[in-house]
């Protein structure tokens, strides 16, 4: 039965090219931004869990920042380290050389002179964001982040702490003088005196630098596993961040080639659409003919 009160034919139609309508504007948006799941309303679950990990990745990349700038602070320190271990070894070969009754022991104590100044600039150049290890001042421990945990709280730092009392090259440095206290090479290699001394004074010297070294070698051997600690944790940061970044692509990425196919399929959809409805409207115009003579 034709009705030219209700056209059921165009309604169906026009119903078929609404959703068609609706399904291309999604396509076309998922086409143009690259996301599937682009709000809440795309897919609570995903967008929920993407938009947490998304905040945890930007937290592990500021923890990130904080390694390097750990990281830089220990190599500063230990740079500072060895630096003094090849200096007091120049001393010590010093004190060995004086230990030759036909050395001219107070030019050698001139040499030594200038290699303990060379301990007191390496000590006071050691010094990274104004925080120095090498020189105490009252601070006695040194704070470093060397990791990170995700707790319910979100993503959280660690630190590593490296123990300034008992490493460092002195306690304090007078700006004025230069004259050093306390730490590792005051008493045993700023002390050090060849030029007027006799050989069992030298063995002394020459075993109290040696006992210097060995408090040295400590000391780089702890910032040495501090740099390796946290040379560890930001690869593995950057690893983490790559496999977060993936998970939530998998999540709310587009497969840009199932939606250039899908759109090309609906833009064809579409067309025939319109033409279905364009039918169903010219059907009520055929009842004319009815009444035609």
């Amino acid at each position: 039965m034709t009705s030219i009160l209700t056209n059921v034919a165009a309604n169906s139609a026009l119903q078929t090219l609404s959703t068609i309508n609706k399904n291309l504007e999604d396509t076309q948006n998922m086409v143009s931004s690259g996301y599937k799941v682009s709000k809440a309303a795309d897919n609570v679950a995903y967008w929920s869990i993407s938009t947490t990990m998304n905040s945890d990745n930007k937290a592990l990349n500021a923890a990130s920042d904080a390694l390097g700038v750990g990281a830089a602070k220990v190599d500063t320190g230990y740079a500072a380290m060895q630096s003094a271990i090849d200096v007091v070894n120049e001393i010590k070969s010093k004190i060995v050389t004086a230990t030759e009754s036909s050395t001219d022991k107070s030019q050698i104590q001139l040499e030594v002179n200038k290699l303990k100044e060379q301990l007191v600039s390496i000590a006071k150049g050691a010094s990274f964001s104004g925080e120095n290890w090498m020189v105490n001042n009252g601070a006695n421990t040194g704070t470093v982040v060397d990791g990170f945990v995700r707790t319910d709280a979100g993503v959280s730092v660690t630190t590593a702490t490296y123990d300034i009392a008992n490493n460092a090259l002195f306690e304090s440095i007078d700006p004025t003088t230069g004259v050093t206290t306390g730490g590792i090479l005051t008493d045993d290699v700023m002390s050090v005196d060849v030029s007027d001394i006799t050989t069992n004074s030298l063995a002394t010297q020459l075993s109290n630098v040696e006992n210097a070294l060995s408090k040295l070698t400590d000391g780089g051997a702890a910032l040495g596993a501090l740099t390796t600690r946290i040379d560890l944790q930001t690869s593995y940061a950057s690893k983490l961040s790559d496999a977060i970044e993936q998970g939530v692509s998998r999540l709310v990425d587009a497969d840009m080639e199932e939606e250039s196919a899908k759109l090309s399929a609906l833009q064809t959809q579409q067309q025939l659409a319109v033409q279905s409805l364009s039918i169903a409207n010219s059907g009520p115009q055929n009842i004319l003919k009815l009444f035609q003579q």
